[in-house]
């Protein structure tokens, strides 16, 4: 049976016999579906393993011929459904009043307990009893407590001692001690100044408890209009909480309180004096002490505070100082060993991401555990008892792949360095809990991924799980993507790219070029796994050269080459990648005299930030969701790269302040309900736009949010560079009922 959008595409060609004739519609029909028609051809292939906690299985999902199924192991390598996937299908199917497909259930943040499985749908944390199949929703649990995010309800459920005989409750923003009657805890709480219990915590011996005051800040919200709910006819009115860089943050002071006596210490704080974020409260299991983690205001100082039960004195544990940032997104990791007598810490310190052992009396560094021009990535497991730690590096192999990942095993000490994982490919490994095996699932990006069951420590193969079988996909016509490498800025470093050619790619023909740009400096982005139905490939149907590279600025390699962002998210790695395509000229069919970008969020400020800073490079731009302007978007991703206070950079790297420099054909796009980007970003470079006299397109999709636009959008955005770069006019599809 025809799909619909092939049953448009048949009436477009019927209408138009004048467009069928430039020969874009076969490429349409290549494109429109690609993803849905490829899918199918690869099964077996792996997602992230995950070890059940307490056992010794573990679960997966892998693709099949009709879509995804879930799957348990134990050791030994003996697989099973890890649940009955019609019956599930069933309850949801009941309980939604909605058809759910079996072979294409999206269970995101899947748990296993003994006789039950926990999961996230469509926002919705569910439990399915395994034995009965009944479905409960479940409460959501609160996070760390990161200043600047939405307020915490103070509306909070009371919290049980360890021994169960008592709680402690909020009441009039002070602390309770539930007794006969209620007694408070606390009595200096107040609207501007109230306690939580949302990061609280219980000593083990149930003598004290720590807590955190909080004096709130700014709360900014950004404001929305759904202009065509479901429910009613009229505009619904919606607002969310959303800090932006330079507002005033919520200051949390921790308190530490013994129950039995009410005696009440507040924490000194010269040791987290601008709190960006406080973590959650972590007591040491003898209840000696409590440890939080420090995130400075500007991410320039990172500290673990230990603070003594029986006086309330801080002291700093590890103490991370960077003159640029501390990337906590990525590249912090922290393990007490034997109730904090050593902590096993990451940083960047020198150069490169390294782990480093600290005695946890001094809080001196005891020694650097690894050392080189390479980058760990992270760890897959520290073994206290043998003191060993396993961990993900990338760089190790000189004239490889930066970016793949390998499997390491190293001493504390930094000793007996081992090797675990050796073809030249990215391995995404799970230790198991009790360090006897591991998952391994080996792919590149024309290398279908095999997943294999190893033994530790003699590395030898118990199984293979899964090996993708891509002979019925390379039989289609599919081919992967080329592998391209050219020097950075500094006429050094090798910046690593993808090309991406049409199915019916013709060496003898000059194609445009399309660039795909996602420049976040918290990742690198280029594929380095296998994908049999990548995005960049739909568009390369069309008939074009799709590429994407990561530039300087982007993270997983050198500090120094991570540091190029630093107050300066404008630059996107652009001098590098246009010496990448400088390079990939070099053939024929690559016209880099039409070369057009798009992106999204991060990459939809990058792609526009491309025709205002290189306009004699980049032809053409598609933008959508972009953060235009670094001081509308987010507080925590920005202020990150940006610094605090808000300087003079955010204005530098601004699409707005720099919009009148426009040439080129631009296209923006916007959700009317992005929770994520602030919409009015596009909103003020559309309008800069405008009274700079520039022409441009701008598509606002209602009751779209940040992503999942669907075929509508793929078709817009494609239709503006079949227009505008291989100057063919795209099917009128107003021509099909």
């Amino acid at each position: 049976m025809l799909s619909n959008t092939t049953m448009r595409l048949a009436l477009c060609i019927a209408f138009l016999p004048s467009v069928l004739a430039q020969g874009t519609l076969p490429d349409y029909q290549r494109f429109l579906g690609y993803s849905e028609r490829l899918r199918p051809l690869t099964a077996g292939i792996v997602g992230d393993i995950r070890w059940i906690e307490k056992s010794d299985r573990f679960w997966y999902s892998r693709t099949t011929a009709t879509g995804n199924e879930f799957i348990t192991a134990n050791t030994s390598g003996v697989k099973q459904p890890a649940f009955d996937h019609a019956r599930l299908a069933q309850a949801l199917s009941k309980r939604n009043g909605q058809a759910f497909n079996p072979a294409r259930l999206a269970l995101a943040n899947l748990q296993f307990k003994e006789n039950s499985i926990e999961f996230l749908l469509n926002a919705e944390r569910l439990e399915l009893n395994l034995q009965t199949y009944e479905l409960k929703a479940i409460p959501q649990t609160t996070g760390p407590i990161w200043s600047g995010g939405p307020r915490v309800s103070e509306a909070a459920r009371p919290v049980l001692s360890p021994d169960g005989k008592s709680e402690v409750f909020i009441q009039n923003y002070n602390i309770w001690l539930t007794a006969k009657p209620p007694k408070p805890l606390t009595t200096d709480g107040s609207e501007g100044n109230y306690y939580t219990l949302s990061a609280q915590a219980w000593s083990p011996n149930g003598n004290n408890i720590a807590v955190y005051r909080i004096r709130p800040g700014q709360r900014r919200k950004i404001y929305y209009v759904e202009s065509s709910p479901k429910e009613q006819v009229q505009p619904l009115p919606k607002d969310i909480p959303y800090a932006k860089p330079g507002d005033a943050l919520d200051i949390p002071q921790p308190v530490l309180i013994d129950v039995a006596t009410g005696k009440q210490f507040n924490v000194d704080n010269t040791l987290f004096p601008n709190p960006y974020a406080l973590s959650r409260i972590e007591w040491r299991k003898d209840s000696r002490a409590f440890t939080f983690e420090y995130n400075q205001r500007g991410h320039q100082a990172f500290r673990l505070i230990e603070v003594n039960a029986a006086t309330g004195e801080p002291r700093a544990i590890v103490n991370e100082e960077s003159k640029t940032f501390f990337c906590y997104y990525s590249k912090k990791f922290r393990e007490d060993i034997a109730d904090g007598v050593e902590t096993i810490w990451m940083s960047e310190r020198d150069g490169w991401n390294h782990l480093y052992l600290y005695d946890g009396a001094t809080g001196k560094v005891k020694n650097q555990i690894t050392k080189g021009e390479w980058a760990v990535r992270s760890v897959a497991g520290v073994d206290a008892k043998n003191r060993h730690v396993y961990f993900l590096a990338s760089g190790i192999d000189k004239g490889k792949d930066p970016y793949f990942r390998h499997l390491f095993r190293v001493n504390f000490d930094g000793a007996n360095f081992t090797r675990l994982t050796t073809l030249d490919a990215d391995h995404n490994v799970a230790v198991s809990p009790d360090f006897q095996s591991f998952t391994d699932t080996v792919s590149r990006v024309d290398l279908a991924p095999v997943t294999e069951l190893r033994r530790l420590p003699s590395n030898e193969l118990i199984t293979t799980l899964e090996k993708a079988d891509d002979t019925a996909l390379r039989a289609s016509g599919w081919r992967p993507p080329e592998v391209l490498t050219a020097k950075a800025r500094d006429g050094k470093t090798d910046i690593w790219g993808l090309i991406y050619r049409p199915s019916n790619f013709d060496a003898q023909t000059k194609y445009p070029v399309l660039e795909y740009i996602y420049a976040g400096p918290h990742d690198s982005f280029v594929p380095k796994r296998f994908s049999p139905n990548n995005p960049m490939q739909a568009m390369a149907e069309l008939g074009f050269i799709v590429v994407q590279m990561d530039g300087m600025g982007t993270s997983n390699r050198s500090k120094a080459f991570h540091d190029v962002c630093w107050k300066n998210i404008g630059d996107a790695g652009f001098p590098d990648r246009i010496l990448w395509h400088k390079a990939a000229a070099k053939y024929p069919w690559y016209d880099v005299n039409r070369l057009g970008i798009y992106g999204h969020s991060a990459g939809g400020q990058n792609s526009l930030g491309a025709l205002l800073f290189h306009p004699d490079f980049y032809k053409a731009a598609v933008s959508s969701a972009g953060c235009h302007d670094n001081r509308m978007d987010k507080i925590s991703w920005n202020e990150q790269w940006m610094g605090w206070p808000v300087g003079p950079e955010y204005a530098a790297s601004s699409n707005v302040e720099h919009a009148h420099k426009l040439k080129g054909n631009l296209l923006l796009a916007v959700g009317e309900l992005d929770s994520n980007v602030d919409p009015a970003s596009t909103f003020q470079v559309a309008n800069a736009l405008i009274k700079a006299k520039k022409q441009f397109d701008l598509l606002v999709l209602p009751g779209a949010n940040h992503g999942g636009w669907g075929e509508y959008w793929d078709r817009k955005r494609a239709d503006f560079f079949v227009r505008n770069l291989l100057n063919v006019t795209p099917p009128d599809w107003n021509a099909a009922p």
